[in-house]
């Protein structure tokens, strides 16, 4: 929770002191390629392939077997993680040529050399968010939450810190987050370190790319490599066709993104976090009603705290960008399109927070080939939705099309956890996502009541303009948690 909001105060920040278009394109565009990668080395292909391995080593073989497993990864995936960073920072203007050759056709080529020169900068950051991904599944495999769950603070604190206090020592103030990234990479690994030692799994890497284990978590990985490797894919068709686009382009989608990422981290990823460990253990004890249970009781907390998350951002996204980003370097045109795509996304959110709840499902079992093929269906579809949609939309078009493929993936996973028997869809939980949809009608009901127009907020002074919001979202949660008591919803619905 407290990383979330410092997130949202980072993106205030950001938005204050350095806008939308120009040198912050670049930033964002440089920063994004790291993070595109983190998914695959990091809470991507690898978590998906290494969590549940090593949970059946621990059932199977106890402290000792997580240290001997643990020793050897970390020895692999880092050989892989200093491979891959050199390889980007020598080639570094080719790499952002690749992600933005809009810049390049636009005749922008000051804007694409800088992009060059803070992926150099942000690169190394790759190698030290897996690692920090990676001492956090064994965290989190042994119940350990609280230490991987604040960790993401660093990068806010790291990057509100340069925004606010490193721009005035750089002729191009976007160099300052740079710094703020690599800085922040290093603080989220050192700060995990301490609870790794007092668990007993901190171990020195030791070179066995032939251990069992090893040999395991790659085979594993293999199709969702292929998997996130297809995904990646899509990321790059955005951002390949927003660079294209008018300047100002990348960063509209940026905060809009990133608010919609919000309720994302707080319920999909915070959920998935819990579900794949639990869901592993239970299938390494063979009890699958307790697994299908699980999901079920996953879906329902998706729904009571997803549904109206979605339905608030739609109807409230003027309010929240005028009250969060209006100020300093934005306009109001950047908060009309800010706004637009942000609808766009909003429309996919319990889509992305299905996908975060039904994949452990997979995964738990460790069948990655299955998940993967229905990404690349999704993907084929994104990438289609974005061509249709791109052209008379815009950048609107591209977040509308990462929403309507994402529910595509989320449906498909779905279908075939109940095809397979993996997961029985219990009444209560339909019963739970009617009385969530009807609670979050009425809620947008009310609140499209009484929120003003964007010339009426914008004329108000930012003090008000807060008090309103306030005043907006606590109505929200009143009406909604009224409805949804009036419409049967009870605590011991969500009993696990």
């Amino acid at each position: 929770m407290l990383s979330r909001v410092l997130g949202l105060v980072r993106d205030v920040v950001l938005a204050n002191v350095f806008g939308a278009g120009g040198g912050a394109d670049a930033f964002f565009i440089a920063f994004k390629i790291p993070n595109f990668l983190r998914r695959l080395f990091a809470e991507g292909a690898f978590a998906q392939a290494f969590v549940p391995v090593l949970a059946e080593y621990r059932e199977e073989g106890g402290i000792e077997a997580m240290r001997a497993l643990i020793s050897r990864i970390s020895a692999w995936l880092g050989a892989w993680l200093i491979l891959v960073t050199l390889f980007a920072v020598v080639f570094a203007p080719y790499v952002a040529l690749i992600f933005a050759p809009g810049f390049w056709f636009a005749g922008e080529t000051e804007k694409l050399s800088l992009t060059g020169e803070l992926l150099r900068i942000v690169f190394p950051y790759l190698l030290l968010i897996s690692y920090t991904a990676f001492v956090s599944s064994i965290l989190n495999s042994v119940g350990r939450f609280a230490i991987p769950a604040l960790t993401p603070i660093w990068l806010n604190i790291c990057l509100i810190s340069s925004a606010l206090w490193l721009t005035s020592f750089f002729e191009a103030k976007e160099m300052a987050l740079a710094i703020g990234v690599i800085s922040a990479g290093a603080f989220q690994l050192i700060f995990q370190l301490p609870s790794l030692t007092s668990a007993g799994l901190l171990v020195r890497p030791v070179w066995q790319p032939n251990h069992p284990g090893v040999k395991k978590v790659a085979r594993l990985m293999i199709p969702a490599l292929f998997g996130v490797s297809v995904s990646q894919v899509n990321l790059l068709l955005d951002t390949v066709l927003a660079s294209l686009l008018e300047d100002g382009s990348v960063g509209w989608l940026y905060y809009a993104d990133r608010l919609s990422e919000l309720p994302l981290g707080l319920i999909g990823i915070a959920l998935a976090t819990v579900v794949l460990p639990s869901l592993s253990a239970d299938h390494a004890r063979k009890d699958s009603e307790r697994f299908s249970g699980t999901l079920n009781w996953a879906l329902k907390l998706t729904f009571l705290l997803g549904v109206p998350a979605t339905f608030a951002l739609v109807v409230l996204a003027e309010p929240l960008i005028l009250t969060l980003f209006y100020h300093g370097e934005l306009n109001l045109v950047d908060v009309g399109q800010i706004s637009l795509a942000l609808k766009a996304y909003a429309t996919g959110l319990m889509a992305f927070m299905l996908i975060k709840v039904l994949a452990p499902g997979f995964f738990a079992q460790q069948n990655i080939k299955k998940p993967v093929q229905i990404a690349i269906v999704a993907m084929v579809a994104n990438m289609v939705f974005n061509l249709i949609l791109v052209w008379p939309l815009k950048h609107v078009g591209l977040a509308l099309a990462t929403s309507l493929s994402s529910w595509l993936n989320a449906g498909l996973l779905l279908f075939f956890l109940i095809k397979g028997a993996h997961m029985i869809i219990e009444r209560k939980t339909v019963v739970f996502l009617v009385q969530s949809l009807g609670a979050a009608m009425i809620m947008s009901l009310v609140l499209y009541q009484f929120q003003p127009s964007m010339q009426e907020m914008a004329g108000l002074a930012t003090f008000d303009r807060v008090l309103f919001l306030a005043g907006l979202v606590i109505g929200g949660l009143v009406t909604f948690g009224l409805s949804a008591l009036l419409l049967g919803v009870r605590p011991s619905s969500i009993k696990h």
